[in-house]
């Protein structure tokens, strides 16, 4: 097998954008108008050519400093796309769910299982986190969602805890029961097609799998047990009698 996968020249890879053409023709031909369309491929070749360049530069680094400021942002950014959703905006329970859940899991598969040498490398560490932290941020905001529908039509905070868990898991659970039968997921994908024995990269897949469901579960768990105190508060407000003012107001 070959070791490295095939570079795709440009004027093939242009090639690729034909159905996103015949796509466009359709919208517009339907009156529907392909502007957001337009804008978002502009959005997407810009965004990955500009991720390119700064990983090019990442990955050539030989500071850790950098690669920690990289997961930082990542972080961040996660927490505050993971609340985008829901209408109470609890940033540092999203933060601190998806660090105690994503960055756990990320120490666990770095130094355990694949012991990157150094720990920092970030040709490996920052895809590996962009994975965890995309699966624990897709985890929360699916919990808080469901959470806050339940208890708005008036479920008791342990009931709306277990079905959001619950209602998180569903994305990451239906993949366990697809991979290798519907899908062949991304890593396993590209290792195949840049030459890796199929067997090694099914082990690649199985590490993948089990990081996500682990930190989407735990991300997600810690986010509604966090949820409690002020579930509890907004409950007591509410049972407030709302009567007339006592004497000694009016």
């Amino acid at each position: 097998m070959k070791d490295t996968i095939q570079a795709i020249p440009l004027d093939s890879l242009a090639v690729a954008f034909l159905p996103v053409v015949v796509v466009v023709v359709i919208l517009y031909r339907w009156s529907i108008g392909g502007g957001v369309t337009l804008y978002a491929m502009a959005r997407m070749l810009l965004q990955l050519l500009l991720i390119g360049y700064a990983l090019t530069f990442i990955f050539e680094t030989e500071n850790s400093l950098v690669v920690l400021a990289v997961l930082s942002g990542m972080l961040l950014i996660a927490s505050w796309i993971s609340l985008r959703p829901l209408r109470e905006k609890h940033f540092t329970k999203a933060l601190g769910a998806i660090v105690l859940g994503g960055v756990t899991t990320l120490a666990l598969i770095t130094r355990g299982v694949m012991d990157f040498e150094p720990w920092f490398d970030p040709q490996k560490m920052i895809p590996l986190a962009g994975m965890i932290f995309a699966g624990s941020m897709n985890a929360v905001s699916l919990a808080g969602e469901r959470f806050y529908a339940e208890t708005g039509r008036g479920v008791l905070y342990e009931e709306a805890r277990r079905t959001a868990l619950s209602a998180s898991l569903i994305p990451i659970t239906n993949s366990l029961f697809a991979v290798g039968l519907v899908s062949l997921p991304g890593m396993m994908t590209g290792q195949i097609l840049s030459g890796v024995d199929p067997l090694v990269a099914a082990r690649y897949q199985i590490m993948v799998m089990c990081m996500l469901f682990g930190s989407s579960g735990i991300s997600a768990a810690c986010y509604l047990s966090w949820l409690r105190e002020s579930n509890i508060d907004t409950a007591t407000v509410s049972q407030v009698p709302s009567g007339p003012a006592s004497p000694s107001h009016r």
